[in-house]
């Protein structure tokens, strides 16, 4: 690539959200898209529960509660047609008999919201198709799924390079100077560093998205949020799953509970908590062992001990603005912050991998 050369638009960020956008861009116009890493998805994309949700827990009106039932039939869909491993397993939110009025709350929330395929269970159904859950209560959500993400991840860049997208790995965007009608971005590579012209920016970057419109001369500082990282550790279970369905406990303030889930080969696993850290660190924390055994054994008394092994661990970018959490995702335009050409995704965690076809669709639908 010669220095100076100008494309169209430029996506900063190969997660899962960035191949969707590169791939939905790429048939109608030019696209580079540029990763730090060695490969797409290093972070966010590859270090979750891989779960297809269904838009339970969002609040009605809000850009999780849309782009994640969007994203949920886009995902389906598009699983197979391009025969992604994937399966519809469905999901259970359990409570006990203190809790069954929060559990009212959010089926109704997710009523409003828009969510289909949900179902009360009462306790002798729980029994009888899991025997091993204590619950007084559940609610069943069908729509509730896994999928490889490796597998969808690699699709879609397969499909964004047919289509002439040029994906560019080891490529790190050290500045952006906003200009007038364009964004230059200086970009360090193996080759050496160099300038690439775009007339489109989007920011893509996950964990590094806002860090990135720090080093952005030209972006009105007052429109970058605090981020803090939540790092969501997760645990193995040896042996046998008791279920082949996801088993979630009741929503916490920042996540969603230590949950169960299973992978594609039926082999369970537990989290992701929320322990918050100053600096990105993918090792797990073993001391959270006792916290997530007493965690489980609210919904299943019979975990035996030593069962669980240390997996992995993911990270979240959390916002804050003016101090207070924000809990939706930020996604930033020309109306937001009055830069023409300039899209920034902020805050992009769960549901961001089911959200991410739905995502891709609206700024596909921008022109």
């Amino acid at each position: 690539m010669q220095p100076r050369e100008t494309i169209d638009t430029a996506i900063i960020g190969a997660g899962v959200i960035g191949l969707a956008i590169a791939r939905a861009l790429a048939p109608s116009r030019s696209v580079v898209l540029l990763d730090q890493e060695n490969h797409f998805g290093e972070h966010l994309s590859s270090r979750n529960s891989e779960v297809i949700h269904a838009g339970l827990y969002y609040p009605p009106n809000s850009l999780k509660a849309r782009l994640c039932l969007r994203g949920n039939a886009l995902l389906y869909r598009y699983c197979q047609e391009q025969s992604i491993p994937y399966r519809q397993c469905g999901k259970l939110v359990v409570a006990n008999e203190e809790q069954q009025g929060a559990l009212e709350q959010l089926h109704h929330n997710a009523l409003d919201s828009g969510a289909a395929g949900l179902h009360r269970c009462s306790q002798q159904w729980l029994h009888q198709q899991e025997p091993w859950l204590h619950a007084s209560e559940a609610l069943l959500s069908e729509l509730s799924g896994i999928l490889d993400s490796h597998a969808l991840m690699a699709r879609l860049d397969e499909q964004a390079q047919a289509h002439h997208a040029l994906l560019c790995y080891r490529h790190r965007v050290r500045r952006i100077d906003c200009q007038h009608d364009h964004f230059l971005l200086h970009v360090d590579s193996d080759d050496g560093p160099f300038e690439l012209q775009c007339r489109q920016l989007i920011n893509a970057a996950g964990l590094g998205a806002v860090s990135l419109l720090k080093r952005c001369h030209g972006f009105p500082q007052q429109h970058i949020p605090e981020q803090r990282l939540a790092r969501g550790n997760y645990f193995s279970l040896s042996g046998r799953s008791p279920t082949r369905r996801l088993i979630y406990p009741l929503p916490e303030a920042d996540g969603l509970g230590i949950h169960l889930t299973v992978d594609l080969a039926g082999n369970a696993r537990f989290g992701p908590d929320v322990e918050w850290i100053d600096h990105r660190d993918y090792q797990v924390n073993e001391s959270r062992r006792p916290q997530f055994e007493a965690a489980i054994r609210r919904y299943w008394p019979a975990l035996a001990p030593r069962r669980l092994s240390p997996a992995y661990a993911g990270i979240r970018p959390k916002l804050f603005v003016n101090g207070a959490p924000y809990r939706d995702f930020l996604i930033q335009g020309e109306k937001e912050h009055g830069i023409k050409g300039m899209i920034n995704l902020l805050g992009i965690e769960s549901p961001g991998l089911t959200a991410a076809l739905a995502i891709a669709e609206d700024i596909a639908n921008l022109g």
